[in-house]
Parts: structure tokens; sequence; C-alpha cells
């Protein structure tokens, strides 16, 4: 274990090399750190919440909007299916948590059950014996009605999996604006957090995050206005739509038929830009495939007529088709300002919220307890270091400075991946990091005693140190497998400040067995090399330790 080819010692110099490149724009200012050749690495590792301030958002899930969109998409699949099968209904709404069925012919009941019932969707898995309907499909109390209802483990399915596309939605969004230290994280079942370091003014965050930005197309009503739909009842199929401020100049509200043409999910791309003509800011979109022949199969067939843009079931503008447009793209114009614009593009390219997020907790935490918490770890850092230095060094002589260049190279390999990688330094990651230092240290005092207990035996000073080190590594791996384990678990299963944590922890495990085992031992190898160069009987080498 004690030789090393040339290629071994070139690969572990390259690799502290890199180390110290990757590791040294965290000691400069960025100004500093900008001006420096661009063949460098930049990047510096970025602080937490709680170290630099910033905005702090708990949002909770609409429970209720989510039950009533799933309602209202149950009874559109409740009446497409029926009129596939043609079997006639009088009446099909929503009354209460189900969606009610009324037969024109009460006797073809059990033929509508039949057909109905092919709506239910299983979920869970049914191997582990979690597997349950998502709704269910009943006969009503009076003759010839069927209640469709979702059943609460539905419910909470559907609440899961919306948690978790608000989270991918609100981690595009946020990122849109130029970050990439932002934390956002399930809390219990309903809830998000979001957490924004560096970010003084929350304004701009919950207005980005806080609209789902549900975009559709949908067709006017050619004779009805609002005003009659108002007054009497919307036709079949349709419904009215109030119009957003920016388009109340021109009409307060539309009468539109309640299936979109194309929905906001058909959106590939969405950029802000400005009309050639009148230089004011718009938006320009982009349809998949699916979505373009939708398009242009309605606006061949509807040119002169208008159509509306609805954004959260708001009317933000109702042009007329001029001609048929077949090429998946075009524009949304409206009393838009370049901020306003240029927002809106982010939440359509980041893909619409599955329902409204409320603001539960709202907080802007100040920069003055991270100074705090810095400085106090900067001191506690330098006490620490030269503590172990001098107790190292006392301890074990030559070999203890080893074990404290190896410590060095530790930091250094940290901060280096931390900042390779884009890891956000936190509190608890500080006390991940000074964990692994002591697993370092402890690295070390187990190859060191180890030495001494073979030289004790009677060993020669090369098998003792040769022996000390095979034995040890082996106590050291297991150790460190173990405490792997545990980091891995941390990550899994925690959120926030646990898997800051476990990030620092995994990477100080990884980077104290290089530095206490395979560092240590070039140094140790080295010294050992020109003892036995100077001294030709090995055994009458003197082991500084």
């Amino acid at each position: 274990m004690l030789h090393f080819e040339r290629w071994k010692i070139i690969a572990i110099v390259g690799t502290i090399f890199v180390g110290v490149l990757f590791a040294l724009p965290n000691f400069f200012s960025k100004e500093t750190v900008e001006s420096w050749p661009g063949i460098l690495p930049k990047r510096q590792m970025p602080l937490g919440l709680d170290l630099q301030g910033g905005a702090h958002l708990l949002l909770a899930l609409d429970q209720k909007e989510l039950r009533t969109d799933w309602l209202n998409n149950l009874r559109e699949d409740a009446r497409r299916t029926l009129r596939e099968k043609k079997i006639g209904f009088s009446a099909i709404g929503v009354a209460g948590d189900a969606v009610q069925v009324r037969l024109v012919k009460p006797e073809e009941t059990d033929k509508a059950l039949t057909e109905l019932k092919k709506l239910i969707q299983p979920i869970g898995n049914l191997i582990l014996g979690t597997a349950r309907n998502d709704s269910e499909v009943e006969r009503g109390s009076e003759p010839g009605v069927i209640l469709i209802r979702p059943t609460e483990y539905g419910i909470q399915e559907r609440l899961s999996h919306a948690a978790a596309a608000s989270i991918e939605t609100i981690n595009r969004r946020v990122n849109a604006l130029g970050t990439a230290e932002s934390t956002v994280v399930q809390q219990g079942r309903d809830r998000v957090l979001v957490q924004y370091p560096g970010l003084s003014d929350t304004k701009q965050l919950k207005e980005l995050i806080g609209k789902t930005a549900k975009l559709s197309f949908h067709a006017v009503h050619p004779t009805v206005s609002a005003e009659e739909a108002k007054s009497s009842r919307p036709p079949a199929g349709f419904r009215v739509y109030e119009a957003a401020e920016e388009e109340q100049g021109y009409q307060s509200a539309y009468v539109l038929q309640e299936t979109a043409v194309v929905q906001g999910d058909d959106l590939v791309d969405a950029q802000p830009a400005f009309d050639s003509q009148t230089n004011a800011p718009i938006i320009t979109f982009r349809f998949n495939q699916s979505g373009a022949r939708k398009f242009g199969n309605f606006s061949k067939t509807h040119v002169g007529e208008p159509f509306a843009i609805v954004l959260d079931d708001k009317v933000i503008s109702a042009p007329v088709i001029r001609e048929a447009i077949l090429g998946g793209s075009g524009q949304i114009s409206g009393n838009f300002s370049v901020e306003s614009a240029n927002n809106l593009a982010i939440q359509l390219r980041s893909g619409a919220l599955p329902a409204k997020l409320t603001i539960v907790e709202e907080r802007t935490v100040g920069p003055s307890l991270g100074a705090d918490s810095i400085e106090a770890g900067k001191v506690a850092g330098i006490v620490g270091l030269i503590a172990t230095v001098i107790l190292t060094t006392l301890a074990y002589g030559t070999f203890g400075v080893y074990a404290v260049l190896g410590l060095i190279v530790h930091g250094i390999l940290i901060l280096a991946l931390m900042s390779a990688i884009g890891t956000t330094l936190t509190l608890p990651g500080i006390a991940g990091f000074v964990l692994t230092i002591a697993m370092a240290v402890d690295a070390n005092v187990l190859i060191y005693e180890r030495i001494r207990e073979e030289l004790r035996a009677g060993r020669t000073p090369v098998a003792a140190i040769e022996t000390g080190f095979r034995r040890a590594f082996v106590t050291i791996l297991d150790s460190q497998l173990t405490t792997l384990a545990a980091a891995v678990i941390m990550f899994w299963l925690g959120s926030g400040p646990i898997r800051g944590f476990a990030v620092t922890l995994t990477l100080g495990i990884l980077t104290s067995v290089f530095a206490a085992v395979t560092v240590t031992r070039l140094l140790v190898a080295l010294w050992l090399k020109s003892a036995t160069k100077h001294n030709k009987r090995t055994s009458a080498v003197s082991v500084p330790i």
C-alpha cells in the first residue's frame, strides 16, 4: 500500500490542484472573480436563506378548486361517454360533491352504469395492497339518476400529485428570474415552501408564483351577448367569462364555449416581444403539433369571427380571426407593460399550476442573523483548526503534520465540490462540514494508533506502517459506509435543512476518505522513501509518531 506509481501521484496532485481552482472563487468577491480569465472557474458556493437573508413563503393548495375542476372534468367525460353510446340524458351537472346524471329513459340505467363505470381509474399499487379507485359510480335516490362521486382516496392522491406538479412549475418560474439558489419543497400534503435567498421585495415573487396561468382558447358565441346571457341563461355548453382589467375598455364580459378549442397544455413556447406596427409589448406563442392542428382547423372554419384568449378564467384578448392560422404560432396583444408581458411569458412557459396557491405565511429574513452566523462560524472554525493542529501535532509529531495537511485538502475539496455542483450552504450544512472534519481526524487517529500497536508488537517500521494503513482502512470504510447510508436516507426522506446537512455530510465522507487515507498515505510513503534512502537498514528507521 505504500508504493505509488508515478501516474497515481500525478492523479492525486492533479485532483488537489483542480480542487484548489474550484474552491478559490469562494475567497474573493464576485467583482474580483468576474475579472478573472475565462478559463478559470468562477462559480461561488451560494449561501442559503439562513445565512444571507431573503424571502420565505409558505403556500397552500386550494383543495376546493382542485375538487371543483375534477368534478367538471368528470361531468364532461360523462357527457361525452353517453353521447358516444347514444344514451339520452335530460340533465347532467355538478350537485354537491358529485356529478349527477339524469337519463331520459330510466330503463337505460343499467347500460349507462356499465359505460360510466369505465371512467373509474385505479390508483395505488396492487402488489403493496394499496390499490383503490379514484371515483365511484352508483344509482341515485330517484329512477334514472346516476351519481359519479370522487373517493376520498382519489382526492388525496390527486392533491399529492398537484403538490408535486406545483413544485415543478414554481421551480421553473423562480429559476427564470435568474437564480439557482432557491428552495422549493413540499411540506405536508398540500403545502409548498418557497425560499428565495437574497430577495428583499417579495412583490414580484408573489405575483409570479401566485397566478395559476391556465391559458385556453375559446370560441365566442356569434349571437348571444354577455348581457343577454346574464339576464336569462347562457346557451347550453356556453358560460359567461369576465374580461380582465386590461380588456375592460373593449368589452366587460363574453359568452364563450366552455370546452376550449386549445388548452395551454399544448403550448410549447411563449416569449415577450414588441408589435412591429405599434411597438407595444406583446407575447408570442407557439403550439405543439396537436395544438397547431386544432388551432388551424378552428381558424379555417371561423374566419371573420372573434375568438377569446382566456387566462385564469379572465378574457385577456378577443381578436377577430382575419385568416386561417396554420403555422401553430401567434401573438397575444393587450394592455401589457414590459414587466407584465415578461412575467406572463414566464408563467405560460413554465406551465399552469394545477390549482390556486394561497399564501399562508410570508416572511422576509434579514441578513443580520446570517452575517452573525457566518462570523461565528469563522471564529469557531479558526479556533477549532488551531486546536486540531496543535493537538494532532503534539500527539503524532511529523505524522500529525501530515494529518493536518490531509485535513486542509479535505476542506478544500468539500468547498470545490459544493461550488461545482451549486450546493447551497446553510447552517445545517456548516454543521455537516464540521462533522466531516472530525471524522477525517478520527480516521487518522485510527491509522496512527494501529501503527503504534504494530510497532509495540515488534514489527519493522515499514511493516508497521503498511499493516496500520491496510487494517485501519477496513474499519474506516465500514464506519464511513454506515454514515453514508444514514446521509442518503436523510436526503431521501428529509427536506430543507435536513437535505442540506445530508448533502454536505455525503460530500464530506467522500473527501475525508480521500484525504485521510490516500493523501496522508502518499505523504507518509514519500517520507519513508526519503528516510530509507539515507538509511539502508529499514529496521533502523525511527518512525516519528
